[in-house]
């Protein structure tokens, strides 16, 4: 691999340049502006050292002036002067006079205000008494070019040279003179000269290394894995998918594009095979498509056919389409391709022609543009599929529908084709018009609500559409008569739209049949329960009797007058015992009376009750003691009370016979065994997760195997000729099974059989 690091149109050196442009910058600055700093500073601390040693000159000389005056001054400061490398120290009273001097021969000089010791105070009008450190610092060459630095300090009038013991300066005067110090920064400039070589070659040699270091590592960690990524590319560019990104393991971006460009050939590999794949799939459809294709140019040439093209017309390239297989010696006048090389559009066309044995074609023909990259037509693709057999299909549909048409108008139940979203009627058949009394005009696009009594009917069978069958649906005819269907839902396909097919059975006959059943099986419970009746009107009768006998006798035999409380105590009992007596008789003529099957909410507590209150002198008659267990929380059930009642009542009829039948038969074994026959009837109500459930237990005689599985059979009996007529549970099953709920039997441990209802509560399945 080349180096390539220095080559100015590689990534390197476009990353190099800045970053080093950026490095040189960063260290020149810092070197530059660190060795500014540090001279600075040394400065600074020069400066601060010359003041603390001008302060201590100060200090001694005011301590000399105030105890020992002018002995050995000059030798002491000149000592301190040759001490600390001074190279200049003067003071200078304040006419500017050198009192004292490290030079003997300066000492008595005067000086001028424009010297730099003097111009300091004296550069404006008024003289400054004391100036900042700042500004009585001062930088300059001697006359031998050598760095000076000199610190003017003023001395300053202090309260002990004025003071009473002195007097030798007045207090009006404020500064006695200044001290002049000078000193030589040679070696503080050969430092700085030195940290700033140093300081340069050391930018020098960071600059270097880390040049060198970033070189390395964008050869290593850049340019050499891109350069391997761009050898990748070329590979995954002639098809080698699995030998590119393996040798790159660097966790970084870089490392994450040889992965995705890894990823990228072995999807641009599977792709590949898919459009590969594809390629193939697409021109064997081309090929083996049982439709005939062929590709034309602008002159209706054959460029380009399928197989199915080739079997069955055996054309040659350059064949004019309109010759080739429909035998004409120009184009057809409505010509798709045409239009398609006109506008770029596909077009749809029906052709018919003769084949090669005589017979009558029929072709439907469809066309498409195809396009060069500049989306310009450069030819037309031409499919044309045989639908002769679906021309000779469609006739032989048509006579179907006829046949199928006369057969839908004339089923004999009334057949309705609705709607599937609104249940309009589109169409019925004659039937509907005979059963419901209703024109054709009447009905069509109205909804099927009109034939119905009750609305909730109406609803209930639009909420529970996809149920297929409801049962026993009161409808009314145009006349207003009523009339008992049962219904058939079922979903269909009419004229290319989802409806629904309703067939509807008319069963009213069996309804009225039905309810004259149920009504002799009333009247033949009442017969039943005549001697009870009887029984339980005598007792109000009786104490009517003897009320109004007493009231007559006192009436007719006494001359005392009745007493009030014994006159109002019999007209209560009176009637009490005549509104019992309504009671019973309106309660039989309740239950006798033909009803119409109606729902409502009951509560199962409640007609049990009723049933057991109109039947009870049966079961006292006979002795047979009655057990209560019910359930005072039961929730209500739909159904029609007066009909639930009779269901009980034959219950109770069923029991109170099976408890006779074993009495009579432990009677006739007297001779063998003598036992006490317990005569008991246990009726109870409860619930459970469904609903709710009635039992009515006896102590009877109980059922075999063959009579619990005949139990329910319209006409079938366990009781002798004359005794029962085997209607009374096959009534009490159909009219639960109304109701929707079940009822079954069987024996009980002990004896006898037990009855059990169960019904659907309206609280439970909401709830």
């Amino acid at each position: 691999m080349k180096f390539q690091i220095l080559n100015i149109r590689s990534l390197a050196f476009k990353l190099l340049i800045p970053v080093g442009l950026v490095l040189f910058s960063s260290i020149f600055f810092w070197t530059h502006f660190s060795t500014k700093y540090e001279e600075k500073i040394l400065l600074e601390k020069v400066v601060s050292d010359v003041d603390k040693f001008c302060n201590s000159v100060l200090n001694f000389t005011w301590f000399a002036m105030l105890h020992n005056p002018n002995e050995d001054m000059q030798d002491v400061l000149k000592s301190m002067s040759a001490y600390n490398d001074i190279e200049q120290m003067r003071i200078y009273s304040v006419t500017g006079e050198i009192k004292f001097s490290n030079s003997h021969d300066e000492i008595g000089k005067i000086a001028q205000k424009d010297d730099i010791a003097c111009k300091l105070c004296h550069s404006e009008a008024t003289p400054v008494i004391k100036p900042d450190l700042s500004d009585r610092v001062r930088m300059f060459e001697s006359k031998e070019g050598k760095l000076l630095l000199g610190v003017i300090n003023p001395i300053m009038n202090e309260p002990d040279c004025s003071s009473s013991q002195c007097h030798y300066h007045p207090k009006s005067v404020k500064k006695l003179g200044v001290l002049d110090v000078v000193v030589s920064l040679e070696s503080i400039n050969h430092d700085i000269q030195f940290k700033k070589k140093m300081s340069a070659w050391t930018a020098v040699y960071l600059f270097m290394i880390l040049s060198i270091t970033i070189c390395v590592i964008i050869f290593f960690r850049v340019t050499y894995p891109i350069n391997r990524l761009i050898k990748d590319t070329g590979k995954i560019a002639t098809g080698d998918y699995f030998k590119s990104g393996n040798h790159i393991y660097q966790q970084d971006e870089i490392g994450n594009l040889a992965l995705a460009i890894n990823d990228m050939g072995g999807k641009i590999h599977e792709k590949q095979t898919e459009l590969n794949q594809q390629k193939d799939m697409y021109q064997n459809l081309f090929e083996q498509v049982p439709c005939t294709i062929t590709v034309q140019n602008r002159d209706y040439e054959l460029i380009g056919f399928n197989q199915e093209f080739a079997k069955k017309f055996n054309p040659e390239y350059g064949d004019y389409c309109y010759a080739a297989y429909k035998g004409l010696s120009s184009k057809c006048i409505n010509c798709p391709v045409e239009k398609t090389f006109e506008d770029g559009f596909s077009h749809f066309s029906e052709e018919s022609g003769v084949n090669k044995d005589g017979s009558i074609a029929h072709w439907v023909v469809k066309t498409a543009p195809l396009m060069d990259e500049k989306g310009d037509i450069v030819a037309a693709m031409e499919m044309s599929i045989d639908v002769s057999q679906k021309k000779d299909l469609e006739e032989k549909v048509k006579i179907s529908e006829k046949k199928y048409q006369a057969i839908f108008k004339n089923i004999p139940n009334p057949v309705f084709i609705l709607d599937k979203a609104d249940l309009n009627i589109i169409d019925c058949n004659d039937s509907v018009l005979s059963a419901y009394g209703y024109n054709r005009l009447n009905l069509m696009d109205h909804s099927m609500e009109i034939l119905f009594q009750d609305r909730s009917d109406f609803e209930k069978i639009k909420k529970n559409i996809h149920h297929a069958y409801h049962e026993r649906i009161v409808n009314i005819r145009k006349d207003q008569s009523s009339l008992f269907v049962n219904i058939w839902i079922s979903p269909a396909r009419f004229v290319n739209d989802d409806v629904w097919i309703m067939t509807v059975v008319d069963i009213t006959i069996s309804v009225e049949t039905e309810q004259q059943l149920i009504q002799a099986g009333k009247m033949a419970t009442l017969g039943e329960m005549a001697t009870g009746v009887a029984h339980e009107l005598n007792q109000p009768l009786s104490v009517i009797k003897t009320a109004s006998s007493f009231i007559s006798k006192k009436l007719t035999n006494s001359t005392s007058p009745i007493d009030q409380e014994i006159l109002k105590t019999l007209s209560d009992e009176i009637e009490t015992h005549v509104d019992r007596a309504a009671k019973i008789t309106n309660h039989m003529r309740l239950f006798g009376r033909k009803s119409v099957f109606q729902k409502e909410e009951v509560n199962i507590n409640e007609v049990l009750t009723h049933a057991f209150d109109i039947f009870s002198q049966q079961l006292k008659l006979r002795e047979i003691e009655v057990c209560w267990f019910l359930d005072e929380t039961n929730p209500t059930i739909h159904a029609d009370p007066v009909r639930l009642e009779q269901v009980f009542i034959n219950l109770l009829i069923n029991a109170r016979d099976a408890i006779v039948a074993k009495d009579k038969k432990s009677v006739e074994n007297q001779t063998i065994e003598n036992k006490i026959i317990q005569k008991q009837i246990i009726l109870t109500t409860s619930k459970n997760n469904t609903g709710v459930i009635a039992a009515i237990k006896d102590s009877g005689i109980g059922l075999s195997n063959e009579e619990i599985n005949k139990i329910f059979e319209p006409f079938f009996t366990t009781k002798k000729v004359g005794e029962g007529t085997g209607l009374g549970l096959s009534i009490s099953y159909g009219i639960i099974k109304e109701f929707g709920g079940e009822i079954n039997v069987q024996n009980n441990k002990m004896g006898g059989a037990t009855f059990t209802i169960l019904f659907k509560s309206q609280e439970i399945n909401h709830g």
